[in-house]
């Protein structure tokens, strides 16, 4: 094991330049297509596997959670992302039954709960302390880069292979990329807090996941992390139909979701550096206050330069939300069971992720308009902020923290 702990966040970006998004999610809308010609099946049809791929990653991740607290990272993460690879893989077999593409997918998610930001999170979580901000926000833009690259991979596998091979080319990049980071560079927390003090404590600080639901600072979290999820997610699966529809060419909409994805990155890197030397629920607010002006943009403009920086700002909305899921549990509610409490935020960040782009569509097919509900999104960010702010301060604060708190009561 390497002993400088930044390969810990070297590990995390290279598992995350594959995990659940990037290879299961996002590279989904490139596959659609050609899938959907050579059966004959309706796009609504080839949808419903994600649809269904997505709730089973959602429901299987507190139990990974629960696992990976109980057994180690590399015992459970290790034969999930191995499984997640030959399920992935397994999908260029599909026959011309949708029935069984959609099993195949529900599989697929079910495996890819072993391949999200949980896995990488537990660990840097665990090996840094003052700067753990920052370190999460580099490693979560990981997530970001295999975003922007994976799917353009697939586009050249699908050249070249087709769909079938692209699949392929899908499940050993995983293996190749996931394995050796999780392997190698990823540390046990137990062996992570043993490097940064010199002895490793025989239970981790922090509530069991059962404590951590009867308090308040979990459901204080909860509402504020489902708003922000489905308010930018939403808004942003919905940007080019709502652009086109205000006048805006396809090519300018398309532009503006592009400027989307290079903004997540950024709100990852930003929301990271900001957390190690702000108290995060002012970072949080930062972060929740910006896709709500988005929002409030795209309701008021039709000037194409306008709907660019709105579509940004959702952008930066949903670059940080996964940073800061993971640092406020680990000052609020501690290590201890860090990766079932994540499981039920991540659930919930996941149900957020699918309900914000369907009320999005609900909406234009009943009002004809996306305005009703995106002044529902503008009232949950709100409610986001107030709640967040009512956190208190850090139960298990850094080190650094702890510092001054004793110089403070001292000068007192």
């Amino acid at each position: 094991m390497l002993k400088n702990p930044w390969w810990v966040v070297v590990g995390a970006v290279l598992g995350l330049l594959v995990g659940n998004g990037a290879i299961m999610h996002f590279t989904f809308g490139v596959l659609l297509k050609p899938i959907g010609e050579e059966f004959g099946w309706s796009r609504g049809t080839v949808s419903m596997a994600m649809v269904i791929g997505l709730v089973c990653t959602g429901l299987m991740t507190p139990l990974v959670g629960i696992l990976v607290d109980r057994y180690g990272i590399r015992r459970v993460a290790l034969p999930f992302i191995t499984l997640f690879a030959l399920i992935v893989a397994a999908a260029s077999l599909t026959p011309a039954v949708p029935a069984v593409f959609i099993a195949i997918y529900g599989l697929m998610g079910l495996a890819a709960a072993g391949q999200t930001p949980l896995i990488y999170s537990k660990s840097i979580v665990a090996t840094f302390d003052d700067r753990r901000g920052l370190a999460l926000g580099i490693a979560m833009a990981g997530v970001g880069l295999g975003v922007a690259l994976v799917p353009q991979f697939t586009q050249a596998l699908i050249g070249v292979v087709g769909w079938r091979g692209a699949y392929v080319g899908l499940g050993i990049i995983t293996v190749l990329f996931a394995v050796p980071a999780v392997a190698f560079l990823v540390r046990e927390p137990d062996r992570a807090l043993a490097a940064a003090t010199g002895e490793a404590p025989k239970v981790l600080p922090g509530l069991t996941g059962r404590e951590a639901l009867k308090t308040r600072y979990f459901w204080l979290l909860v509402v504020p992390f489902f708003a922000l999820a489905a308010a930018a997610n939403g808004t942003i699966t919905h940007v080019v139909p709502l652009l086109t529809d205000r006048g805006v060419s396809p090519q300018m909409a398309t532009t503006a979701l592009s400027m989307a994805g290079l903004s997540l990155i950024a709100g990852r890197l930003l929301a990271g550096w900001l957390l190690d030397r702000m108290f995060a629920p002012y970072v949080a607010v930062v972060f929740i206050v910006t896709p709500l002006l988005g929002i409030m943009l795209l309701m008021s403009t039709h000037d194409t330069t306008m709907a660019t920086v709105a579509t940004v700002l959702m952008g930066l909305g949903i670059g940080a939300e996964v940073d800061l899921i993971a640092f406020f549990i680990s000052r609020y509610l501690g290590l201890r069971s860090f990766g079932e409490i994540y499981g039920y935020l991540f659930a919930i960040f996941m149900l957020a992720n699918g309900i914000g782009p369907f009320v999005m569509g609900v909406s234009f097919d009943k009002a004809g308009s996306y305005v009703p509900v995106l002044w529902v999104f503008a009232g949950g960010l709100v409610l986001a902020a107030v709640l967040i702010l009512m956190m208190g301060p850090y139960i298990y604060p850094s080190k650094q923290d702890l510092a001054r708190r004793k110089l403070a009561a001292q000068e007192a």
